[in-house]
C-alpha cells in the first residue's frame, strides 16, 4: 500500500512479534534408503576399524528407536538392561526406559563384541578411533556425507536435504502408519509414542508427524466413514 500511496505507514520490523523460523520439511526415509545408509556407513574408512561399525550401529539405533542423537551418543554400556535402554540424559534432564526389539538388542550385542576387541576402557557405548563417543557434530557430518554420496542430498553446501534428525521423524511417522486406524487406537498410540520419544507434551509429538500416502489414505477413509454415518 505504501508503494501506491506514501501516506500509508510501513510498520517497523517486529511490530507483530518476532517471526519464527519455518519448520524444515522432514525427509521420511523408506526402508531401502535406511538400508543403503547403513551399508554406506559399513564402508567407511579405515577398513576394519571400529569407526564404520560405530556409525552402522548408531544410525541403526536412531532409526529403530527414534532417539535424539544426543541421547544415543550419551549411552553407557550399563544403560543396556534386560528391560531396554535407559536414557539418562533426555531433554530437560529427564530419564526414561526404552523397550527395544530383539533384533535391535542383537545388533547392539554384536557391536559390543566388536567394541571389546578394541580394548577400549571407556564406558561410552559408542566409540570413535580415540576411544570416546563421537561428537554430535561429527555424527551429523558423517551422515550428510553419506546421504550426499547416495544422491539423497545435493552436494552444494547449505542446500536442504535429509538430516540425521529426520530418522526421528521417520520413526514417529512409520510407527503411526502401523497403528490400527481407529480413533481409540490412534489416541492410545500417540500417548505412548509421546512418552517413548521423551516429550513433555503430546503437542511436541505432533511436530514430528508428516503426511504420507499411507496416513492420507487412512485419514480419507476415516473421513468418508464419518460422513457416511452422519448422513444416515
Amino acid at each position: 500500500m505504501n508503494a501506491e500511496d506514501d501516506r500509508h505507514e510501513v510498520p517497523p520490523a517486529g511490530a507483530f512479534g518476532r517471526g519464527k523460523q519455518p519448520r524444515p520439511t522432514p525427509h521420511i526415509f523408506d526402508p531401502s534408503q535406511i538400508a543403503a545408509i547403513l551399508e554406506a556407513a559399513r564402508q567407511l574408512p579405515p577398513t576394519g576399524a571400529i569407526v564404520s561399525q560405530t556409525y552402522v550401529c548408531l544410525f541403526g539405533l536412531l532409526a529403530a528407536t527414534g532417539m535424539r542423537v544426543s541421547e544415543a551418543l550419551a549411552l553407557q554400556l550399563d544403560d543396556i538392561t534386560a528391560d531396554g535402554l535407559i536414557v539418562r540424559r533426555g531433554k530437560g534432564g529427564k530419564s526414561r526406559l526404552l523397550p527395544i526389539q530383539p533384533s535391535t538388542r542383537q545388533a547392539l550385542a554384536n557391536y559390543i563384541v566388536a567394541r571389546q576387541d578394541t580394548l577400549c576402557k571407556t564406558n561410552d557405548l559408542f566409540i570413535s578411533r580415540r576411544g570416546r563417543a563421537p561428537t554430535k557434530l561429527r555424527a551429523h557430518v558423517v551422515f550428510v556425507e553419506i546421504v550426499r554420496k547416495l544422491g539423497l542430498r545435493p552436494h552444494t553446501v547449505g542446500t536442504p536435504g535429509p538430516r540425521l534428525h529426520d530418522l526421528r521423524h521417520t520413526f514417529a511417522v512409520r510407527s503411526l502408519e502401523r497403528c490400527p486406524h481407529d480413533r481409540t487406537a490412534v489416541a492410545n498410540h500417540i500417548a505412548a509414542l509421546s512418552t517413548y520419544l521423551g516429550h513433555a507434551s503430546v503437542a511436541h509429538t505432533y511436530w514430528y508427524l508428516e503426511a504420507t500416502p499411507v496416513l492420507m489414505r487412512a485419514i480419507s477413509m476415516a473421513s468418508e466413514t464419518a460422513f457416511t454415518e452422519a448422513a444416515q
